[in-house]
């Protein structure tokens, strides 16, 4: 076992980058995978890497957080920001590429890399983890079966087997003229509250019913619906259905107006400083445009900037807040890390970021160094402090955003410079950490 330095299970996108930055420290990995033998039911290609979703990885400013988290792990040597930068495709200011060829670069630097060595193998149960052998789980969002029964019994009952999570707002994009403070009956100021006419909610409702939905793919249906129902749905069941559900407005006073609101889309605050909040009850299969459409009908989110856009899919993660710690390994288990969006991480670069953290440390550690807290002021940290410290209502996957970094010790209004220097201030972190790493 001492010749296998580091274990490596899935050759997702998190998986391969973890491999990628042990390897580039000369030490050995065995890399598991069960393509080409076994697929998920969203997976068809045999390479590595398989891009299911989309072609584009988002914004490529660093204005932008997903900018900024390209631009972080460019700087550490990200493998698949090298294969997205070589195989790059016109898309604007978004990062789109070719997908084969990006899927087929990572896997051609994977199979010739000395150091790594791939096995197609389906694991059944999580090998034991130790000092001299480090095992890191990136096994995606469809992990089931056995491996599924062995990480659940390892960490206890901490896994959610599909998303219905509702978008998140920024506080400072809602129009306070029109959404007021306050709970049910006056029992504190714990919400806010956006209240609508009889004829707003009638022309809310109607949109909200005729508005274009994602696809589900067949093996997600049993799963979504059976816990948790789409405010789409619920809407077409009639068109006073909300009314006298999540938008009744019953025990609310609006200070703007003596009229009594016909219904009322609440917010409730995700995070301590009240930067975000997350819109109650609006679980959703609407497109993100959808998203954006209908609900800027909603006075006061007319503007609304959204830090989380609803989703529900088939997604396996772990309740990873006070399990894992900041490198993503489990805080009672030493040298056994996950990665990816089974640590509750949110889209392909969150869920890279997190094999390159987790990988990083768990080099590090073989090699008796210090592992490295990247901390909330940098987007490639904030995600790792979000898995591993959210305090909030109900924990659910999350893609990097600003609200998740850490504010600047001084106040800067304008939005545009302030993200420039958050990015400034985080950049210049990362090129410290990676010159530590030498």
């Amino acid at each position: 076992m001492k010749a296998i330095k580091v274990i490596v299970i899935g050759a997702g996108l998190a998986g391969c980058e973890a491999a990628n930055i042990i390897a580039s420290f000369g030490i050995k990995v065995v890399l598991y995978d069960m393509k080409p033998e076994h697929f998920t039911p969203a997976h068809k290609s045999p390479n590595l890497c398989e891009l299911v979703c989309s072609n584009s990885l988002r914004s490529n400013s660093i204005q932008n957080a997903a900018g900024l988290l390209k631009q972080e792990m460019r700087e550490l040597g990200s493998i698949v920001m090298e294969a997205a930068d070589t195989h790059a495709v016109p898309a604007g200011s978004a990062l789109a590429v070719n997908r084969e060829d990006f899927s087929k670069h990572i896997t051609d630097k994977i199979l010739s890399n000395p150091n790594i060595k791939y096995i197609s193998e389906k694991i059944d149960a999580l090998p034991a983890p130790s000092a001299d052998c480090p095992v890191i789980v990136a096994t995606g969002p469809l992990t089931d079966g056995e491996l599924l029964k062995s990480i659940e019994n390892t960490m206890g009952e901490s896994l959610h087997f599909f998303d219905a999570a509702a978008p998140i707002v920024s506080a400072e994009s809602l129009d306070f003229t029109k959404v007021f403070e306050g709970s049910r009956y006056d029992k504190g100021n714990d919400y806010l509250n956006c209240p609508m006419s009889r004829e707003e909610y009638i022309y809310f409702v109607r949109e909200l019913v005729n508005a274009e939905t994602v696809v589900l793919k067949e093996f997600e249906k049993g799963d979504i619906f059976e816990g948790c129902m789409p405010l789409e749905i619920m809407a077409k069941r009639g068109e006073m259905t909300l009314a006298y559900g999540p938008l009744k407005p019953v025990g609310l006073t609006n200070p703007h107006s003596s009229e009594k609101p016909f219904a009322v889309v609440q917010l409730r605050r995700e995070d301590k400083e009240g930067k975000y909040y997350n819109i109650v009850g609006f679980q959703t299969n609407l497109k993100f445009s959808e998203q954006r459409r209908v609900f800027s009908m909603i006075p006061g989110l007319e503007n609304a900037e959204y830090m989380r856009y609803g989703v529900m899919h088939r997604n396996s993660f772990i309740n990873s807040p006070n399990k894992l710690d900041f490198t993503y390994m489990v805080k009672d288990i030493p040298h056994l890390y996950f990665a990816g969006q089974i640590t509750g991480v949110e889209g392909y670069l969150e869920s890279a970021s997190s094999g390159l953290v987790a990988g990083l440390n768990a080099a590090l550690s073989l090699l008796g160094r210090e592992r490295i807290d990247f901390t909330s002021k940098t987007a490639i940290g904030a995600l790792a402090h979000y898995v591993s410290e959210y305090c909030g209502y109900d924990f659910q996957p999350q893609n990097i955003n600003y609200g998740l970094i850490d504010d600047l010790e001084t106040r800067i209004k304008n939005k545009v410079e302030r993200n420039m220097a958050i990015a400034n201030r985080s950049l210049e972190i990362i090129r410290n950490i990676k010159a530590l790493c030498k």
